[in-house]
């Protein structure tokens, strides 16, 4: 009979007791105890943060029967137990500082009540009320104190649209965390958890030795399924699975270590008879983040090939929003190599899989065209017919029904139309949301040509000018001598690479659009044999 999966549950106790899947990270937990003493580690949402707090604390409080027959039940000293303080934010959204910090009371309070002590919160202020609630545990029970903090991002999160609110809340949560810097000699370890990585200035100036392990290879694991938990923990609930493909669906987050699936998207595809879908996408919302990229004019394909140093990637500051380190730290991008340049790490950034590139795209593509999904829907399969039986002209006729179908007021007070990046960005969306391969700014040994696509058998070679004179000539391989896109291709010879492969056809395409028009206004191309 096959274990039952832990959709959605976060308790370690109920996943052992009940005869859950579990796959077990008892050799992080003991990693984590036995080299250290003060933890931060970023994970996007939904990857299984919250579950291994919960055996941090089953662990710490000595529920030894929970793991016979786990990684870490023979190393542990069971004769110790320690309290532990749980402070968690994952639950509802707090839109005020004054909000916030009846929260904090509220989880002050509950965990003084479990441990068996308590705070005079008519002589303290929070940060106090934390300071005696450490030192009492302490003292109760004759072992140092476990502080684990879930979610310790949340709050600001929420209110991440509202500049002033958020600053707000943020300073409340310093007030808390500072508290936790002056009782070393009471606490045995912390780990503070959540998505995003705040400024030590910003946030953590109050507790500034933590060790981030966010990036370290070591710990690359420590949340998500390996490839090898797939094939042993889960190998009778995927026989007969197409690995290749779920792999392509749903592996690649990759944090310097062995890259991992996200869990959720492994319990729902088990759990609807192996369908592949967007499970994780859809149970966030990037709204805000397709807003920040489209407003700061983030060149889309450049989304396949980013730099990034370790500064980029771990600091994020409310008042200087940089998109590549939210993407980073929300699970949109991921590592795909490092390397060390003038004394510092680089990391070469990536798109983690197709579930994350297909429904990006789609809400890019919403957000850039402001058309409903089911609008969408028709484009796309306007689009995708003509690429996947190599019919340029019919592909060429769709690119200027959907640029004609933009409303106007997209471009009101903005100069997105004088930009060629905005229709590659566009061009490049919709391509990525018909899951075919894309390679931007595609590299040649005479240059590199803005797109190529691969969909179907068909590759195309796609350059792309901004003409701001009046409109060119039509569509069709006989403008091809006046077409500067065309021109630029066939003169560096851009498809050269792609002339010995097998396929049923290399097409060259010249896409010239034009600031006024705001629409594709030459278009002309060749076969290749």
């Amino acid at each position: 009979m096959l274990k039952k999966l832990p959709i959605g549950i976060q308790t370690f106790r109920e996943i052992i007791e009940e005869g859950y899947v579990y796959v077990d990270k008892t050799d992080h937990a003991w990693a984590l105890a036995s080299s250290g003493k003060y933890y931060f580690l970023s994970r996007p949402r939904r990857f299984g943060k919250s579950l291994f707090l919960d055996t941090l604390k089953e662990l710490h409080e000595g529920s030894e029967v929970l793991f016979r027959g786990l990684y870490i039940h023979e190393r542990w000293d069971w004769s110790k137990r320690h309290p532990v303080i749980r402070l968690d934010f994952s639950a509802g959204v707090l839109r005020s500082r004054a909000e916030l910090d009846l929260r904090i009371e509220w989880m002050l309070k509950e965990n003084a009540e479990r441990l068996g002590v308590f705070c005079d919160r008519t002589r303290n202020d929070i940060p106090g009320c934390l300071s005696e609630l450490i030192i009492r545990a302490h003292a109760a029970a004759g072992q140092r104190v476990v502080i684990l903090v879930d979610e310790y991002d949340k709050p600001i999160l929420d209110n991440i649209t509202d500049l002033a609110r958020a600053a707000e809340v943020r300073e409340g949560l310093k007030n808390l965390y500072s508290a936790i810097k002056g009782q070393d000699a009471h606490i045995q370890l912390v780990l503070m958890t959540g998505v995003t990585k705040f400024s030590k200035v910003s946030l953590f100036s109050g507790i500034n030795q933590l060790r981030d392990i966010t990036l370290s290879a070591a710990f690359g694991a420590i949340c998500g399924y390996t490839q090898l938990d797939l094939e042993t923990s889960f190998r009778e609930h995927l026989r007969g699975v197409d690995w290749a493909r779920l792999k392509q669906w749903y592996n690649g987050y990759a944090f310097r270590g062995e890259s991992v699936y996200n869990p959720f998207d492994i319990l729902l595809f088990i759990s609807e008879a192996n369908q592949f879908r967007n499970y994780w996408f859809e149970t966030g919302n990037p709204s805000f983040l397709i807003e920040l990229l489209r407003n700061r004019r983030l060149f889309l394909p450049d989304l396949e090939g980013i730099e990034a140093s370790e500064e980029i990637l771990d600091s994020f500051d409310i008042e200087r929003i940089d998109p590549v380190t939210l993407l980073f730290q929300t699970g949109y991008l991921t590592i795909a190599d490092t390397r060390e340049r003038f004394g510092q790490w680089l990391f070469a950034l990536r798109i983690p899989n197709q579930e994350v590139r297909h429904a990006l795209a789609n809400h890019l593509i919403d957000a850039y065209t402001e058309r409903l999904p089911s609008e969408r829907l028709e484009w796309q399969k306007s689009v995708y017919g003509p690429l996947s039986c190599g019919d340029v002209d019919a592909f060429i006729a769709a690119i200027k029904r959907l640029f004609a179908g933009i409303p106007w007021r997209n471009f009101t007070h903005n100069d997105l139309p004088e930009s060629e990046g905005y229709y590659a960005s566009v061009l490049y969306a919709f391509l990525a949301s018909l899951n075919a391969e894309i390679i931007p700014e595609d590299i040649s040994n005479h240059g590199q040509v803005d797109l190529t696509a691969k969909l179907a058998g068909y590759i195309y070679v796609i350059e792309i000018k901004l003409n701001r004179k009046p409109e060119g000539s039509g569509a069709g391989e006989k403008g091809e001598s006046t077409n500067p896109a065309l021109a630029q291709i066939r003169a560096r010879d851009y498809s050269a690479k792609y002339r010995d492969l097998p396929g049923k056809g290399l097409f060259e395409l010249g896409l010239v659009f034009d600031g006024q028009v705001r629409n594709l206004v030459q278009a002309d191309w060749r076969r290749v044999d």
